[in-house]
């Protein structure tokens, strides 16, 4: 079975095998003495990734002379303890025990690097790991906050040099645990996408707010129980930051750009604010339903696909359905089932309909996640947005080669500049 290498459509489809994770660090760790004495020769930070199928679980390790601790940013874990770490030679072998569960990393050291495997409840995959933190983004733009009904959301703001006011464009992310640069922990590298277009915005007079969604980064402690996620907070997330710039007289109009999941995210927010105008940036079309099928057609064998026509089926209907298989956790798990099922109450084209503002409908010829059809289906349902396809782009706004290999490469490549003619369409249409 082909892995999933790209599942476009859940917020926070990853597997968080190291379930029940606690963000509470033990005080102190139960490590032996006697066991660390000898851990000079990986001293330092480790960055890699447990590999489970379809979904790597991004792991940060730490080791000091006689002590370890593990960080796993995608599930909230910072800092976590070791119960032990021992060495013997070139091999490592370190242990961690989590509300109950005892978890195992068994390796070797070669050089800058640590290959080996991961166990817990039975279940073993292989972990990867390199000497080295991982790759820093020099942020920019000013922090600024918003309250929403459960606390408090963060955000940066950038503003271009000179006076104002200037026109504004809350930038939305796409689907799953991706932050406010465009990034995402469940893949490796970064691209730097959304922070690009923010930047790319400010050298042409426009100022941008971007955020992560709750639950991701920043905005992690906002996140609840998966359960209890809604599409529909989404929205209100991003209405409270229109709102909060459209109160703002630095601003001279306000709107909403959003990507992939966000585009429906901001069509819904921008026709409950009023908002001045929107932009699309390779927003489905279809019902998710559709898209995440057409997805799933080209990685899965017959019978899971059908069971996953099956499932979307019944939550469509609002029915929630207790029998997984457990190739399709990661995508359909129980707990997710509630925010999918508020989803797909949501059809792009009917909302689109509803804006009677400018809307601006971008989409590169070389997305794999969401194709240009989709663009034009809500050309279709909006026949007076302005329609721009970018030559050469994907999905994360690069210009990339025709395969399916190199597109994906570009995911993790933050060096590529984003796509020529993205900016230059989107300035003309705001300044237009």
């Amino acid at each position: 079975m082909k892995k999933l290498k790209i599942v476009f459509c859940l917020m926070a489809s990853i597997f968080l095998l190291i379930a029940g994770c606690s963000k509470k660090k033990e005080t102190e760790s139960n490590a032996n003495p006697d066991e660390v004495s000898s851990l000079v020769m990986i001293e330092g930070v480790w960055n890699g990734s447990i590999m489970i199928p379809n979904q790597p679980l991004p792991i940060i390790l730490t080791f000091d002379k006689t002590t370890g601790m593990i960080s796993i940013p995608v599930q909230g874990l910072s800092d976590y303890p070791l119960t032990s770490v021992k060495m013997d030679g070139a091999a490592v072998f370190f242990e961690m025990d989590m509300q109950g569960q005892h978890i195992t990393f068994d390796g070797n050291v070669a050089q800058d690097n640590i290959t080996g495997t991961f166990t817990q409840q039975g279940q073993s995959f292989p972990f990867e790991l390199t000497k080295g933190s991982p790759e820093q983004v020099t942020e920019t733009g000013d922090v600024v906050q918003v309250n929403i009904a459960n606390g408090t959301m963060d955000g940066l703001l950038e503003i271009p040099q000179g006076e104002g006011p200037f026109p504004l464009m809350v930038i939305i992310a796409g689907s799953g645990p991706t932050d406010h640069d465009g990034n995402s922990p469940t893949l490796p590298g970064k691209n730097n996408s959304l922070k690009m277009l923010a930047e790319g915005l400010s050298a042409e007079g426009i100022a941008s707010i971007r955020y992560d969604k709750r639950g991701v980064g920043k905005n992690m402690s906002l996140a609840g129980k998966e359960e209890d996620l809604r599409f529909d907070h989404f929205i209100d997330d991003a209405a409270a930051w229109v709102q909060f710039a459209q109160n703002d007289e630095r601003f001279s109009k306000v709107g909403i750009i959003g990507h992939s999941e966000g585009s429906l995210i901001g069509m819904v927010a921008a026709e409950q604010t009023e908002a001045d105008l929107f932009v699309s940036i390779a927003g489905a079309g279809r019902l998710i339903d559709q898209v995440l099928m057409e997805q799933l057609e080209v990685q899965l064998p017959a019978n899971l696909l059908e069971e996953s026509n099956t499932i979307l089926a019944s939550l469509k209907q609002g029915e929630q359905v207790q029998e997984i298989s457990s190739e399709l956790q990661a995508v359909f798990r129980l707990s997710v089932q509630p925010y999918m099922i508020s989803w797909l109450k949501y059809d792009p084209t009917e909302q689109l309909k509803k804006l009677q503002v400018p809307v601006l409908l971008v989409n590169g010829d070389r997305d794999i996640q969401v194709p240009v059809k989709d663009a034009g289906l809500l050309h279709d349902a909006k026949k007076d947005a302005k329609l721009l396809i970018v030559d050469k782009m994907n999905h994360i706004l690069k210009d990339s080669p025709e395969d399916r290999e190199g597109n994906i490469a570009t995911y993790s490549n933050p060096d590529l500049p984003l796509a020529q003619g993205l900016i230059e369409g989107i300035v003309e249409f705001l300044l237009k």
